[in-house]
Formats: structure tokens, C-alpha cells, sequence
């Protein structure tokens, strides 16, 4: 069986420069930071996000840094053609839990919500996934990867993001995260 390669080029084929292009890792990076507030409301981020084709497959891969309080955490989900299938994992932090200390204060644990305090699971790429957020000022970080798969149409792909409970401290996502998207088949 033969790995898969985008495009298949034939004896005698004009290369195009647009053809050049559509072969080569398509790198969407943060210009401007982006903050959302009291919005649990996935928005396709402004700077990652590109136009995919239909019968498609493309691998992505990235990074983002944000900030966001204990209380409004990280929302995160891929906008992505009607009909797209694919799986995608995030590693970043899970969302914490506060407990109690023997004096009688909290403390953040180092459990979470979920049994763990680094996300790794794969999920749909039609599903979102949360991340914790540690306090105003303290800038984290998610590593993404994954495979989108279109269908008969094409359209955007992108990050999709907001916070998990509504804050009005806002949720920042920085400048300089990235996201790397080529096209395989």
C-alpha cells in the first residue's frame, strides 16, 4: 500500500505556481492578541483560520498561549465544512479543583474535574474540549494535533474558542500562537 501524497503529479504536468502552494504547510500565526469575556460562545479565532477543500484530507498540528482566571478556563473547538470528520487531541492543562487544606483554606489540586491535570484523550473534531486557566497574568500554554477529513464541500477550518463558564475577567489568546495545516490527500 502506498502512502498517501497531495497532489499526484504526472510525466509531462505544468506545475503551477497555485499547485506549489497547496503543497507546502500552510502556518496561521497570531498577529494581534484576542480576548473574549462573559461569552461561552465558540468564534472562529480571526488569524487561525484558512479556506480547506472539499474531498480532502489535511494533518495540523500548533500552538497557543493564552491567559484566563480559575473561573472562565479556555473553550476550545475547531470550526471546521459541514460533513468534515476527523480527530483531533489537545495537550494543555485540565480544568482544576479547589479543596480544602488542613488549615481550614483552599488550595488548587492537583486533580481535576476529570481524574487528571493534562489533557490528552482524543476527541472528534467536531467536539470542543476545556482547558484550565490558572489566574489573570499567567500565561499557558495548549500543544494541538490532529486530522481533518472533508466531505463534498469545502469552506473554513480554524480555531474556535471562548470561555468555558462566562467571566468577566476576560480570556486572552496571545499573539504568536500558531497552527501548521498541509494537506496529505
Amino acid at each position: 500500500m502506498a502512502a498517501e501524497a497531495y497532489p499526484t503529479l504526472f510525466a509531462g504536468q505544468r506545475v503551477l505556481a497555485s499547485l506549489v502552494r497547496s503543497m507546502q504547510t500552510q502556518t496561521l500565526r497570531k498577529t494581534a492578541d484576542t480576548s473574549i469575556t462573559a461569552s461561552t460562545t465558540q468564534t472562529t479565532d480571526p488569524h487561525i483560520q484558512m479556506t480547506v477543500a472539499a474531498n480532502a484530507v489535511y494533518e495540523f498540528w500548533g500552538w497557543i498561549q493564552y491567559d484566563a482566571d480559575l473561573t472562565g478556563d479556555l473553550s476550545v473547538g475547531w470550526t471546521s465544512p459541514a460533513g468534515s470528520q476527523g480527530t483531533w487531541m489537545g495537550h494543555g492543562g485540565g480544568t482544576t479543583v479547589t479543596s480544602a487544606t488542613a488549615g481550614g483554606g483552599t488550595q488548587q489540586n492537583a486533580t481535576s474535574t476529570w481524574g487528571y491535570n493534562i489533557r490528552l484523550e482524543p476527541t472528534d473534531i467536531t467536539t470542543g474540549r476545556t482547558f484550565g486557566g490558572l489566574a489573570v497574568g499567567n500565561k499557558i500554554t495548549v500543544l494541538f494535533q490532529g486530522t481533518l477529513r472533508t466531505s463534498v464541500v469545502g469552506g473554513t477550518f480554524g480555531l474556535a474558542w471562548a470561555q468555558s463558564a462566562s467571566s468577566a475577567t476576560a480570556t486572552t489568546l496571545y499573539t504568536d500562537s500558531w497552527l501548521a495545516v498541509l494537506r496529505s490527500a
